[in-house]
């Protein structure tokens, strides 16, 4: 019986103990701490690029007016006249070798070569009788000489997962629809053994992306069902593996809300689990609810309409009408946005005024709402510790520019890219918008790097890739650009910066 008692007492005392803990860490947070700190050598860059702003050069004024004359006539629908004047203002895209190297895909075996239809037999005629040295030796050489010969590719995958060779196969599909990503029957191999391999949430999201980037194709609904049905059965493999761990969840969730006295910062795992039970629109809706109450939001009513109209012109063509979109500008200057599941998108008032043109802002709100559209959120939350909470992604407090700082794979970022530009080129605006972002940070990172990139790498690799996307692509980057009206929400923008920074220092002195 002592034993007994002696086991709770101990048991009471280290709860007690890691309360006291996790309060002191929380109290001794540089967020919440009232302590001033002495700023750091990027803070101090950073003001002083916002006091000594660069003024353009002719040259570069020169330009805008083009692009102001241009977007006048491709309004007016004098459209050869205003590509003619987009033409001149614009650089044309360094030469890309791939595109000249990489060969047109072949769907019918009648179309190879001699010696490549010999390859074919013999894999088939392997594969018939069941003998894998006939089968998987004509393949590889089929695959390696004739790469653009799209059953081949699907033929070598299957017979490496049929040998249990699953990794092998999925990397295979991988670089074949990299390479192809326009392929239906490609597309449709790589889905399947995703799924086959329990990866639900990335088949929804291969098949997903076919959809939204081939609007126009026969097979474009087949492929949204697709991926409708998997993510459904990625949410109940979810739900399941949350149901596991209610008791622990509820436990975590209570001892959160002892600690902080509030659902916000950290969230618990109790309101994790009931987040992940309702889906992606409940993370995106309860986060932004809360955001709306702690943050400073810029409410001019200009600004405000035009982000919300470009940001609205990208959700009719990104084909996921179950959410509530919504977006919000936060008065920061740095260049920086974050998209909440289920479609709740912020952007810094800098990303307003370091961009260019509507172009490079929609290149730009266009990549997070494709984070939203491919689910990329709500797969990395619950990818997490489900019997933990969403502390790692939703920062103490709700601190401004950092209340939602989710790590995006390299592949990630590359889908949000492409469904990015696909979106604003869609929507009518040239297609090196968010190419010409790229480009606009990288100047800037010559002084002070922003903080998008450090979640959304950068650098000429990446407007590399871009700009081969809509070469070979045959997007369309001499249309419209929307520089007048831009400036004019600029300056607005630069204005409400200019008065905060001005109410923030008089605050600090007055501490």
């Amino acid at each position: 019986m002592k034993l007994k008692w002696k086991s709770l007492l101990l048991a009471a005392s280290w709860v007690l103990l890691s309360i006291g803990t996790f309060v002191i860490i929380i109290l001794t947070h540089p967020i919440l701490s009232t302590a001033k700190e002495p700023p750091t050598p990027t803070e101090v860059a950073s003001r002083k690029l916002e006091v000594t702003e660069i003024a353009p050069t002719p040259e570069e004024i020169a330009r805008q007016q083009k692009l102001i004359e241009a977007d006048k006539l491709y309004r007016g629908g004098q459209i050869s006249a205003a590509e003619k004047l987009y033409r001149e203002a614009k650089e044309p895209f360094a030469k890309i070798p791939d595109i000249q190297e990489r060969k047109e895909a072949i769907v019918d075996p009648a179309q190879l070569s001699p010696g490549g239809r010999v390859y074919w037999r013999e894999a088939l005629s392997g594969i018939e009788s069941k003998l894998e040295s006939r089968t998987m030796v004509p393949l590889e050489l089929l695959v390696e000489q004739y790469p653009e010969f799209i059953p081949g590719r699907i033929k070598y995958a299957e017979v490496l997962r049929n040998d249990a060779r699953t990794r092998e196969a999925l990397a295979v599909l991988e670089k074949a629809t990299t390479e192809y990503p326009n392929q239906p029957d490609l597309i449709k191999a790589k889905v399947a053994a995703l799924a086959e391999s329990k990866k639900w949430m990335e088949a929804s999201l291969a098949a997903r992306q076919f959809a939204l980037l081939n609007p126009n194709h026969a097979q474009a609904p087949e492929f949204k069902q697709l991926a409708d049905e998997h993510l459904k059965r990625y949410k109940s493999h979810i739900r399941a593996k949350v149901r596991g761990n209610t008791i622990a969840n509820v436990i975590t969730g209570v001892l959160g809300y002892a600690v902080t006295g509030s659902l916000l910062g950290p969230f618990s795992a109790l309101d994790s689990t009931i987040l992940l039970f309702k889906g992606e629109g409940a993370v995106g809706e309860s986060v932004a609810k809360q955001a709306k109450k702690r943050m400073d939001l810029v409410k001019d009513e200009a600004v405000l309409a035009y982000v919300n109209e470009i940001g609205q012109k990208l959700v009719q063509v990104a084909g996921r009408e179950e959410f509530k979109y919504e977006f919000f500008v936060i008065p920061q200057s740095d260049l920086n946005a974050f998209a909440l599941p289920g479609g709740k998108i912020f952007i810094n008032a800098g990303a307003i005024a370091k961009t260019n043109s509507e172009a490079e802002l929609a290149g730009l709100i266009g990549h997070e709402l494709s984070h939203v559209v491919l689910s990329h959120g709500f797969q990395l939350v619950t990818q997490g510790n489900l019997i933990g909470n969403l502390t790692q992604y939703i920062p103490y407090g709700g601190t401004l520019g950092q209340l939602f700082a989710l790590s995006y794979s390299r592949d990630m970022e590359r889908q949000a890219d492409t469904l990015g530009t696909r979106l604003i080129v869609a929507s009518g605006y040239a297609a090196d918008g968010l190419r010409n972002l790229m480009v606009t940070m990288d100047k800037q990172q010559k002084f002070v790097p922003p903080k998008w990139l450090s979640s959304h790498p950068g650098g000429n690799e990446r407007v590399r890739y871009l700009e081969e996307l809509i070469s070979r692509s045959r997007y369309n980057r001499y249309a419209y650009e929307g520089v007048a009206h831009h400036t004019e929400i600029k300056d607005k923008v630069k204005q409400i910066l200019k008065e905060k920074k001005a109410l923030d220092e008089k605050k600090r002195r007055n501490r």
